[in-house]
């Protein structure tokens, strides 16, 4: 298999589970984080290589492909595809002979953009195109493309850029999209009308984005038939975070309470996106697994105003390593309240 080995590097089996994909990508990913190994660039690319790895392998139609062509699957499917036009754009091209001798014309109403083709091919040669009337439609804008994006819930909270290495369709220089020369069927696209080109694009990740959220960057799609492009749409994918966890807008995140705190009441503090920290006051006797919700101090609302909330969840910690005096309270306490 040419390319990445994306089940090694999440280090499981080519048959493993959906959970289990799951399970080693959060391993890992807890332990490279940038958050846990700060200005370890080694640490940093290996978790990069691991989101790439889990934002294939967790999705059955990527992982899918990834198995059948290997890490430059969208290259592969987009090859196949430029063949495929190019077969059937030219598979009994123009008139053929029907029964008795008389001939029959292709109907380019319902090919899409390859009708086009046609049309504008046999304009001038009393084809289809010609007879139907469908040479003369109207500009068509561009197919719009889609194209998955894989966010931290860093980025997604302050906003971020990124630089997309895209393969992109685009209407054959040689031919100008007709698929065909004087000489006959164009040699550079092989008869398809477009032509993959890599390319390289900056686009906006607005903050607030969530699982899902489609980023529309306009004009940057596949080309029209003698129309504007079409748009692409950044569709993203949430990658999960070692500490917080979000909830629509509001973020969640367990907070250690140590149990005298929580007996006696106290302060902690409760991490945040930022890198800052927010002072906590926990009343006595708080229960593990109690939620203080804390306004405004969740997510950017995308498009909106204001944020959600950061629900601390705490967490009780329970004291180890017992001197002989803590113990003895301990058994004192044990023997006040036996229940």
């Amino acid at each position: 298999m040419a390319g990445k080995d994306y089940y090694g590097i999440l280090g499981v089996p080519r048959n493993a589970p959906e959970k289990d994909i799951k399970s080693a990508y959060r391993r890992l990913a807890r332990k490279y984080h940038p958050d846990v190994n700060p200005g370890d660039k080694t640490a940093e690319a290996k978790f990069k290589e691991i989101n790439q790895a889990y934002e294939i392998l967790s999705e059955p139609d990527k992982r899918k492909k990834y198995d059948q062509y290997g890490a430059d699957f969208e290259n592969a499917e987009a090859f196949a595809r430029a063949r495929q036009q190019a077969q059937q754009q030219y598979q009994g091209y123009g008139r053929k002979p029907g029964a008795g001798g008389q001939y029959t014309t292709f109907e380019t109403g319902d090919m899409g953009d390859l009708g086009d083709i046609f049309d504008s091919l046999f304009k001038g040669f009393g084809g289809a195109g010609a007879r139907t009337g469908t040479a003369g439609r109207r500009p068509r804008k561009g197919q719009d493309v889609e194209h998955g994006i894989e966010v931290t819930l860093e980025e997604a909270f302050n906003g971020t850029k990124r630089i997309l290495e895209l393969q992109t369709e685009q209407a054959c220089p040689a031919c100008q999209g007709m698929g065909r020369t004087k000489s006959g069927p164009c040699g550079q696209c092989g008869g398809a009308g477009r032509i993959i080109r890599p390319r390289r694009l900056e686009v906006k990740i607005p903050p607030g984005v969530r699982e899902g959220s489609r980023v529309r960057v306009a004009g940057e799609g596949n080309p029209g038939m003698g129309g504007p492009s079409g748009d692409l749409y950044l569709i993203v994918k949430l990658l999960p975070h070692p500490a917080f966890e979000r909830k629509g807008d509001d973020l969640e995140v367990d907070v250690p309470v140590p149990l005298v705190t929580a007996v006696l009441g106290g302060e902690v503090q409760v991490p945040t996106l930022k890198g800052s920290k927010l002072a906590l006051k926990i009343p006595p006797e708080t229960q593990n697994g109690k939620i203080f919700r804390l306004s405004q101090q969740g997510m950017p609302r995308l498009n909106g105003t204001g944020r959600g909330d950061m629900l601390a969840r705490v967490a009780v910690v329970l004291p180890s390593k017992l001197s002989d005096k803590e113990r003895g309270l301990f058994e004192q306490l044990k023997n006040i309240r036996p229940n």
